[in-house]
């Protein structure tokens, strides 16, 4: 078949979307299929351009190339998924999330304080609702984002999850005396709650950060005053072998995000053996950790965070089990691209 994977993204930004978008090209190209991406720019900060967008995206035509039918177009990113096809399948990545759960948040990239703010949200929302249920089928990937898009747009979807990239390239080693915690430094990721949490800690907890603090918030800035700040360390950028070495060799992985949509640290930090701690309104990663077995879910506080950083560094062997059922847990679950191709197609 000719596949044409639709995605969107901002020029000289590589992040998630990019590397799952190329993940499923390769997954395609392995099980025998032509596939090449579409990228349609897209540029957040422009709230104005936003239904423009939409409208150039409905206007594409991605029947055929040079005279040639293409068999199936994946939309993956808004608006790009918006992209007419008669065999069209959607893998909704995310919505335009500053048009749903982040709309009123101060943090993001926020619509509400934009001048015409409500109208182009109600314009993304209306595209959302009439144009998505176009598709063939609708895949999420978890059920974090499935249950947006049916809270919100009452459209149902089916969790299609997919493993990290170079999966096979996690190993176990032994347990250090750090917790690593990796992912870009921003505030979606709440670095500053493990920042704070340290301070809270009864045992010597040492945490190694992926990243540079210069992102953080204030709040996070802040522990350079507290105690235990000579505990943290800030490890800058990394390469990836670099960091399945520290994913190897940590005693377990703080993943502390708000309402993730997938959370590729949860499955990297299963597959070295290690647990994994989140919190309890991480969205994604909560639905591999199983809680108390395969990891620890805390508060989103520092003094509970701290609490479960104090259990595991009290306790090796039982940080040592967790990691080995986190492992077993993410082979029960068969997360496959090849399992990904079969429902797309």
């Amino acid at each position: 078949m000719k596949i044409l994977i639709a995605t969107s993204g901002v020029p000289f930004i590589r992040g998630d979307a990019e590397i799952l978008a190329e993940g499923l090209r390769e997954a395609f190209s392995k099980a025998g299929h032509e596939a090449e991406l579409v990228v349609i720019p897209f540029q957040p900060y422009a709230p104005d351009r936003i239904p423009d967008q939409i409208l150039a995206c409905r206007l594409l035509d991605l029947t055929e190339t040079c005279g040639v039918r293409i068999d199936r177009v994946i939309g993956l990113t808004f608006p790009a998924y918006l992209i007419p096809h008669p065999n069209k399948v959607i893998w909704l990545l995310h919505q335009h999330r500053a048009a749903y759960e982040l709309w009123d948040q101060p943090a993001a990239d926020s619509l509400m304080h934009y001048p015409d703010g409500f109208v182009i949200r109600e314009a993304i929302r209306q595209a959302d609702r009439e144009l998505i249920p176009e598709a063939r089928a609708v895949y999420a990937p978890s059920q974090s984002v499935a249950e947006r898009l049916r809270r919100y747009s009452g459209i149902t979807s089916e969790p299609l999850y997919h493993p990290p990239a170079n999966a096979s390239l996690f190993h176990q080693g032994p347990a250090g005396d750090y917790f690593f915690c990796p992912g870009p430094v921003n505030s979606a990721n709440r670095q500053w709650l493990a920042t704070q949490a340290i301070a809270q800690c009864r045992e010597p907890v040492r945490i190694r950060f992926a990243g540079e603090p210069g992102r953080l918030t204030g709040q996070a800035r802040s522990a350079d005053k507290l105690k235990g700040s000579d505990r943290i360390e800030w490890l800058g950028m990394l390469s990836e072998d670099q960091k399945r070495d520290l994913y190897a060799n940590c005693l377990g992985v703080i993943f502390s995000p708000g309402d993730e949509d997938y959370g590729y640290v949860t499955l990297e930090a299963m597959l070295s053996a290690k647990p994994v701690i989140a919190t309890a309104d991480s969205g994604g990663p909560l639905e591999f950790i199983l809680a108390e077995r395969t990891g620890l879910v805390a508060r989103p506080t520092p003094e509970s965070l701290a609490e479960a950083m104090d259990t595991l560094w009290a306790d090796r062997r039982r940080a040592a089990a967790v990691g080995e059922a986190g492992r077993a847990h993410y082979q029960d679950l068969h997360i496959s691209w090849a399992n990904v191709v079969e429902k797309l197609l």
